[in-house]
């Protein structure tokens, strides 16, 4: 027998004899049960099969999904890939099948940190070997729930789908990842609502279809309920979780706790997430203090307000602010770096202004503009971080402006960081505001006013920038979920209770715990980068923060006078002109 979908009736009763199993081998013939059908077989369909006690279906599906794994993979043999993160991984023999693909392939050229490697030189690593690596520990987790908790009916099938989805939740990333739907296409199509995650779902759908992998799938038993599961996995719940209604068609509430592996909108505990911190850090030389193996050897499934969630040893709780700390510092010190901030910023305008004349060919050869392609996938599919090289490439004399952006990028002619505040009271900056503190800091001091201050007598022509010479960005750090504590969210169970699911206060935890988990920086940039505009920006800039009660920037410092040791802080005093209030600056220069 080369494949258990290959087996006979007869087939199937041998399979059961083999296994000590032969006295259901009169049911399963009565009912015709081939191989086929025995890929399908689950708890509910044991029960009206008429086999008797939990115990003895329990045992019965553990031999045949062990003999399913075993079997399906027969003269196919698994993959073993050799990851720097994890070790050798084993992938199962579909998965391979979805790799081997030109619409996964398309992973191998999009950068997993965007524009990060242009200022760390070891963030070369792609969404290609991050979604390896997801789909790898998605496996692990469940198949150690699986070990641990029999009682939870995991089939080799929820495994495998769990696993795919891991390994497609990135299909749909477009040039330097969160680059392009973070910046890119709210700026060219304000109005669509749109995420990578929507692409996601288009584009498996658009490689099962174009791959032909349907008999694939079926071979392995998956049926359109499973690939409807892989595809909410990916896309989330429909609506709000805490709703009475469920919010899931792929699997029903006995399975809720599947939906928590790959994207946990719960509350963000998820292998997507273990995963890019291992890599991250590993390839940006930042210390990771999260050890999501630790997290998996004490992770249960209880059932919290009727819904099965996975939970962890109450001990454990250190070891998750770890990992919501380490998501922090990797947004403070590599994703939201100042310089990594403007290269995005100068590879949205590059990417801005040659929208309109780079096309790419879709269905039936219609061309379209890159904001166009989201659209259509088989347009979208052709689009990687090598749209920069077509634009260098190009002698299209409308795509100058935007080779000239990538030239000044790789000639590190930079927009340059004049300054970084924070507010004094607990106000949080709108990020609409973005488009509005330009014409502020402009209009913050006059030529009279730039006259008056001591620091700027050297330079002869003193005028203050245009609004369009400054950018602002909005830096957010928190734990993932805005300013709540996430884990407010998550459950817990003790050494001697191990199935009563318990929450642990911050104040039982640690004394040293933040109070706030959430914070806000807001940086400046100058377009003009001459030492003379320089300087008249960071001046412009100083009197807009005092006059919004905003810390004093120093230069381009990353936390400015915040984070300066050894200083007392001072207050600036409240100045009706803010001429006298540029000109008291000093003492935070002291």
């Amino acid at each position: 027998m080369n494949c258990i979908g290959e087996m006979s009736f007869d087939d199937v009763k041998e399979f059961l004899i083999e296994n000590q199993l032969d006295s259901y081998s009169k049911v399963f013939r009565e009912n015709k049960i081939d191989g086929r059908a025995l890929l399908l077989l689950d708890d509910k369909n044991l029960q009206d099969l008429g086999v008797g006690a939990m115990g003895d279906r329990l045992k019965l599906l553990r031999f045949i999904h062990q003999s399913i794994q075993l079997e399906s993979i027969g003269d196919e043999k698994v993959k073993v890939f050799n990851d720097p993160i994890h070790g050798h991984i084993e992938f199962h023999p579909l998965l391979i099948k979805i790799m081997d693909t030109p619409q996964f392939q398309r992973l191998r050229y999009l950068k997993q940190l965007g524009a990060c490697y242009y200022v760390f030189p070891g963030a070369s690593h792609n969404r290609f070997e991050h979604s390896i690596g997801v789909a790898h520990l998605a496996g692990e987790l469940v198949k150690t729930l699986q070990q641990k908790q029999p009682e939870l009916q995991i089939t080799i099938k929820d495994i495998i789908c769990v696993q795919i989805a891991g390994l497609c939740h990135d299909l749909g990333h477009g040039p330097f990842s969160h680059l392009f739907d973070g910046k890119f296409i709210p700026h060219v199509r304000p109005q669509c609502k749109w995420k990578h995650e929507i692409a996601s779902v288009k584009m498996f759908q658009y490689l099962l279809d174009d791959n032909e992998l349907y008999d694939e799938f079926h071979r392995y038993g998956l049926t359109e309920k499973d690939i409807k599961f892989i595809k909410e996995q990916i896309a989330g719940p429909r609506h709000d979780l805490k709703s009475e209604i469920w919010p899931y068609e792929g699997r029903d509430k006995s399975k809720s706790f599947l939906y928590e592996v790959v994207a946990n909108k719960r509350n963000g505990i998820d292998v997507d997430k273990w995963d890019y911190f291992s890599r991250d850090c590993h390839m940006l030389g930042i210390k990771n203090s999260f050890d999501h193996q630790r997290f998996m050897k004490f992770a249960r499934v209880l059932a919290v307000n009727k819904m099965l969630q996975i939970c962890c040893r109450d001990k454990e709780v250190n070891n998750i602010y770890d990992m919501f700390h380490t998501r922090s510092a990797l947004h403070r010190r590599a994703y939201q770096h100042k310089t990594n901030q403007i290269m995005e910023v100068m590879l949205t305008e590059a990417l801005i202004e040659a929208d309109p004349y780079l096309l790419i060919s879709g269905t039936n050869g219609k061309m379209m503009k890159m904001s166009e392609s989201i659209d259509d996938m088989v347009a979208y599919s052709k689009l990687t971080d090598y749209v920069t090289h077509q634009i260098k490439m190009s002698t299209d004399p409308n795509l100058k402006k935007s080779r000239d952006i990538l030239e000044k990028i790789e000639k590190r002619k930079l927009y340059k960081c004049i300054g970084q505040t924070q507010s004094h009271i607990n106000e949080i900056i709108c990020r609409k505001r973005e488009s509005t503190i330009p014409n502020e800091i402009a209009k913050a001091l006059s030529i009279d006013e730039l006259e008056e201050v001591e620091e700027l007598k050297h330079i002869k022509q003193k005028a203050p920038l245009r609004a369009e010479d400054y950018l602002i960005h909005i830096a957010q750090f928190d734990y993932g979920m805005k300013d709540k504590n996430p884990l407010d969210n998550v459950w817990f169970y003790m050494k001697n209770d191990v199935n009563t699911p318990i929450q642990v206060r911050k104040d039982q935890v640690s004394q040293m715990l933040p109070d706030r988990f959430s914070e806000q920086y807001i940086r400046a940039y100058s377009k003009k980068t001459d030492e003379d505009s320089i300087e008249i920006a960071r001046t412009c800039f100083s009197a807009w923060c005092i006059m919004n009660d905003m810390t004093i920037p120093k230069g381009g410092d990353l936390l400015a006078v915040e984070l300066t040791p050894m200083k007392k802080r001072v207050s600036p005093p409240k100045h009706s002109n803010p001429t006298k209030a540029v000109k008291s600056l000093d003492f935070c220069e002291q």
